[in-house]
């Protein structure tokens, strides 16, 4: 492994046929567009993947599938911590560990309610790790159930565990973000921002890479971004870029994950506008805002010299 290498690791959309089921004919076209664009790692049952909306033995057939089809060349983590106890989210945690995957992530908002203190977030994760043998583990502060941003000191109190080897933040906050990869850097872990706005300013600071639902629109964009953002010849072009991204993005969160799906038939893709979790279908004013965003990526592929990733039907 080169360990100095950025990357970006998609956070996987999930594709439902007519019958709103997962579309295994689509999934494999998905999965080789996220290649194509250079992607060097995938995160498999995720909230991009609407798993919150679909039942257990789809969590596992899915990120199986994902597994099978990858077949080793590239990592795959997914989500473990279901369940309403936390013995009930080490037996998941088990299940999805047995598909293949790499790694299983725990949604920090899995482990204390919302006025829960760090106490016992931290006596909870505890319980996990014994648990959970030897599991390597991520965690994640997902925005659902609710967003639990850890702390720099939970943050290295968990990372003593020598259990966590992933971390996808969603602090925004710049110097929450510079302190967590600070206190990472001597460690194993490898620290994702999911906050698409960061991106150059992460990557410098010393992020692992990003993980943002930007993939699921531009994905070679954002491996651009992970390749050049420390490039000393290209931080004009990596400057402007940032300004770009940070422009679009509150605007393709809009109606997610329907607006993605929207976007990647744009691209080729034969991925049908049919969500779980968005149940409305887009407004004229939405495709053509994402319209114009697709032509504007298409100026970002010219100036940069991108060869846009085309859908396979």
């Amino acid at each position: 492994m080169n360990t100095a290498e950025k990357k970006f690791v998609p956070v996987m959309i999930t594709p439902f046929n007519l019958k709103a089921k997962v579309d295994y004919e689509v999934l494999p076209a998905l999965i080789d567009f996220y290649l194509a664009a250079g992607v060097k790692g995938f995160f498999a049952n995720c909230l991009s993947s609407e798993m919150y909306s679909i039942s257990e033995d789809e969590r596992l057939e899915l990120t199986a599938f994902v597994v099978k089809y990858i077949n080793k060349r590239l990592p795959v983590v997914a989500t473990g911590s279901f369940g309403f106890t936390i013995e009930d989210k080490a037996e998941f945690t088990k299940k999805i560990y047995d598909t293949g995957i790499d790694a299983a992530i725990m949604i920090t908002g899995h482990f204390a309610k919302v006025d829960g203190s760090d106490e016992i977030l931290l006596q909870n994760f505890d319980k996990m790790f014994g648990l959970t043998g030897n599991i390597p583990l991520g965690t994640y502060e997902c925005p659902a159930p609710y967003k639990r941003i850890l702390t720099a000191d939970v943050f290295r109190q968990l990372l003593m565990s020598d259990r966590l080897v992933y971390h996808k933040d969603t602090s925004i906050l710049l110097d929450s973000v510079k302190a967590k990869i600070e206190i990472a850097k001597d460690s194993h872990l490898e620290f994702y921002d999911a906050h698409t706005p960061n991106s150059m300013y992460s990557l410098q600071m010393g992020a692992k890479g990003m993980s943002s639902i930007s993939g699921n629109f531009y994905p070679e964009i954002m491996v651009w971004m992970c390749d050049n953002a420390l490039n000393p010849e290209k931080q004009a072009d990596v400057a402007w870029l940032q300004s770009e991204l940070s422009a679009v993005d509150p605007i393709i969160h809009q109606a997610y994950p329907m607006s993605a799906k929207y976007f990647l038939q744009k691209r080729g893709l034969p991925v049908r506008t049919i969500s779980r979790t968005y149940a409305l279908e887009l407004t004229p004013q939405q495709k053509q805002t994402l319209d114009e965003i697709h032509a504007r990526f298409l100026g970002w592929c010219e100036r940069l010299g991108i060869t846009p990733t085309a859908g396979k039907q």
